[in-house]
């Protein structure tokens, strides 16, 4: 059993076309569903209530942080695995044995400016190396952020 205390630091991605901070803001708490790799749900799994999100648009005409959010809840079964008519079925999954969980997201604020990928990339030596939104090759929609990664984020703003 945990016994962490501190907070925790996330960025999670999301196409805004499908859902966007603005969609955030309006609905206010949104369960994080369609996580479909084991590290991303592994993190999630691992999200306390209270841990800061930075709220990334991908596949987006300009890429990059254009909120902060919080996380709401601790990880529980993602219910669109077990939804036939939904794109993030998976029918391996059972609902005695769930393979997928999500956590729900909670509005803090929108950023007046976008803290674009290029912007981030170009901060490179003060993110440090293992700052995986910029290492090469990683696509995963859920990663873990250093409180001083945070902190150089929040100050590009």
């Amino acid at each position: 059993m945990s016994t962490r205390t501190s907070k925790r630091y996330w960025l999670m991605k999301s196409e805004p076309e499908d859902f966007s901070i603005d969609d955030l803001a309006r609905v206010g708490v949104e369960p994080w569903t369609g996580v479909r790799n084991y590290q991303a749900r592994n993190f999630m799994r691992s999200m306390k209530i209270g841990d800061g999100v930075l709220f990334y648009h991908s596949n987006a005409d300009v890429p990059g942080v254009y909120g902060i959010a919080e996380v709401a809840s601790a990880a529980y079964p993602d219910p669109t695995q077990f939804e036939r008519k939904s794109k993030y079925f998976d029918e391996k999954s059972k609902r005695e044995e769930p393979r997928w969980d999500l956590v729900d997201v909670r509005y803090v604020r929108t950023l007046e400016r976008a803290i674009t990928l290029d912007a981030i990339r170009a901060q490179a030596d003060a993110l440090g190396e293992d700052f995986a939104l910029i290492r090469k090759g990683n696509r995963l929609s859920v990663l873990p952020v250093t409180a001083a990664q945070w902190k150089v984020l929040l100050s590009m703003k």
